[in-house]
């Protein structure tokens, strides 16, 4: 089965790129400005003993959504499973933040996955067959100061997410989100050193997170194991948004 994974190069996106590999699934690498690294991955993905390629496309935009899906389906076949990982921050307080910045994050985190998973359902819905994956966030759960822009567009993909899981589970098609907690990425990677003490204290696990136990879930709801798990939203967070 074929998998795409947008924002596939680095990160989270990579991690899950590979874990699918493990998993036995082709993959098609969506990337917008990482291509080395997409290179350097889909070597990687091959090793493992899968068809693996890389696609350019800003997915935030339609045309070059659909654009890659066509040349996807034409390259690899019919996708089976679709992860929509591509997301940006643009952090700031609600007062500060330009409209752009607001707009920018909607776009990236919450457009792309409708006009992705749009693409990707006509041949679900043919097939009666699919796997429909997005990535959220426990901001989308919580909100967060300063990240005003992001919560709304991770919670906005939870709300998309149970649309889509209603409208097509009599299809054989499944629509799950992942929440993902506080994970050791580059986009982490920048926080000062207090903040991040203070972030590990609200965390019962009493550590930070890794992309690999991200990835193991995203595998999880992949495979036909979840086939009857469907609109649910599990976060992977140490318990840090447990109620």
């Amino acid at each position: 089965m074929l998998a795409v994974i947008t924002g596939g190069a680095k990160g989270i996106g990579r991690a899950i790129t590979l874990e699918l590999a493990r998993n036995g699934f082709d993959v098609a690498i969506n990337y917008n400005r990482s291509e080395d690294s997409a290179k350097a991955l889909r070597d990687e993905a091959v090793a493992l003993g899968v068809k693996a390629e890389i696609f350019r496309a800003d997915v935030s935009i339609q045309d070059e959504a659909t654009k890659m899906f066509a040349e996807i389906k034409s390259s690899m076949g019919v996708v089976s499973v679709l992860v929509n990982n591509a997301g940006i921050t643009r952090d700031t307080l609600i007062m500060r933040m330009k409209a752009e910045d607001w707009q920018s994050v909607i776009n990236t985190n919450l457009s792309a996955a409708f006009y992705c998973t749009q693409l990707a359902l006509k041949d679900m819905a043919k097939a009666r067959y699919g796997r429909i994956i997005c990535i959220s966030s426990v901001v989308g759960l919580t909100g967060n100061a300063g990240q005003a822009n992001y919560a709304a567009s991770k919670a906005g993909i939870i709300g998309f997410t149970k649309s889509v899981a209603r409208e097509y589970a009599s299809r054989g098609i499944t629509a799950n989100a992942i929440a993902p907690g506080f994970i050791d990425t580059s986009m982490t990677d920048v926080l000062k050193p207090e903040m991040k003490d203070a972030i590990l204290k609200s965390i019962p696990a009493g550590r930070i997170g890794n992309p690999e136990e991200v990835a193991k879930a995203v595998a999880f709801f992949a495979k036909e194991d979840s086939a009857y798990i469907t609109g649910q939203v599990l976060a992977v967070d140490g318990g840090m948004t447990m109620v």
